[in-house]
């Protein structure tokens, strides 16, 4: 059985990655693209510009929601009126009382939410090592993981639109745009998600109305703490994805895994000898076809999809409390 795509939403992160990701899958072929405004599907094929056409296209299996955050809940919704899977990009929505409509509507569906870093080999590889005890106790995650977002940024695929850096659509500015994987990833890594969550926003660098810098910190049941750091105002030649987990016995140090990309590097720092030595992983495969086979498995039947729509809510509530205390 090979699973058949639809995707919602035509903007760079769509036509970089999402349509890559589906064509690179041998057990997947694209049904169809809608986006609301025609000129976004230029150069792409096949096209809808009603989503209940596509919707009621032949072969749809799944769909893939690349939409800004605002605009999530009306189309998962649609497709879950559809029963149709449905996988939508983080965050889940804009504020929580819409994630909170979202996870009900899909009550009883297969859905998920896009947090691509959870399939980067490099850290597969590293929840691996943490899961069998090679770090010992792990004492802290720190992350930092940061892009320069000037207000009229423009996409690579010419998008003018910065709604990224608008509250009423996006719900925040770096804080909610790239915050979400952080939270997501340290349960990922760790094997328990965070239950406490503090931040502080700051705008000072760009000229927009939410903040292009914050600063969270965070605690797991167990103990192990977490602190990160992202930024819209972080310049790209600059070192800014840099992931760490610190433990009794090791330390591991990601560099440049952080992102859509595949590649970057992984150590391990022992914590006796103080020796580094690279930990090995496929450096060839990207977050975003691993996690478009993952959820493609589980549409088919082969595989169960490990993020419960449920579990992602919860985090999306820490962090958007954290962000309004």
């Amino acid at each position: 059985m090979v699973t058949g795509w639809g995707v919602v939403g035509a903007g760079w992160v769509a036509r970089d990655f999402v349509l890559p990701a589906v064509d690179a899958d041998p057990r997947a072929h694209l049904v169809g693209v809608h986006d609301r405004d025609p000129a976004a599907l230029d150069g792409l094929s096949p096209t809808f510009t009603r989503l209940e056409d596509l919707l009621a296209a032949p072969g749809l299996d799944a769909v893939y929601v690349a939409t800004p955050n605002h605009t999530h809940a009306p189309v998962v919704r649609a497709v879950a009126d559809a029963g149709v899977p449905v996988l939508c990009e983080k965050p889940i929505a804009h504020d929580v009382p819409t994630a909170k409509e979202m996870v009900a509507a899909t009550d009883g569906l297969l859905a998920g939410i896009a947090f691509d870093q959870r399939f980067h080999p490099a850290h597969e590889a590293m929840a691996g090592m943490i899961a069998a005890g090679d770090l010992g106790v792990v004492t802290t995650v720190r992350i930092v993981y940061g892009c320069w977002l000037p207000a009229d940024w423009t996409s690579p695929t010419g998008e003018r639109d910065n709604w990224r850096v608008d509250p009423a659509r996006a719900g925040g500015g770096a804080m909610i745009d790239l915050a979400p994987h952080g939270v997501d990833l340290t349960g990922r890594l760790l094997g328990e998600d965070l239950v406490d969550l503090v931040a502080l926003t700051a705008t000072r660098v760009h000229d927009y109305s939410t903040d292009d810098t914050a600063v969270l910190a965070g605690r797991t049941a167990s103990g192990t703490l977490l602190t990160h750091h992202v930024s819209f105002s972080t310049a790209d030649p600059l070192p800014r994805r840099r992931l760490e987990v610190v433990g009794t016995r090791a330390q591991l140090v990601a560099t440049d895994t952080l992102g859509q990309d595949p590649g970057g590097t992984l150590t391990r720092i022992d914590a006796v000898t103080g020796a580094a030595g690279p930990v090995g992983f496929d450096a060839q495969s990207g977050p975003f076809a691993r996690q478009l086979a993952a959820f493609g498995a589980a549409v088919r039947g082969e595989a169960a999809w490990p993020y419960p729509l449920e579990r992602d809510l919860a985090l999306h509530t820490l962090l958007l409390e954290a962000a309004c205390p």
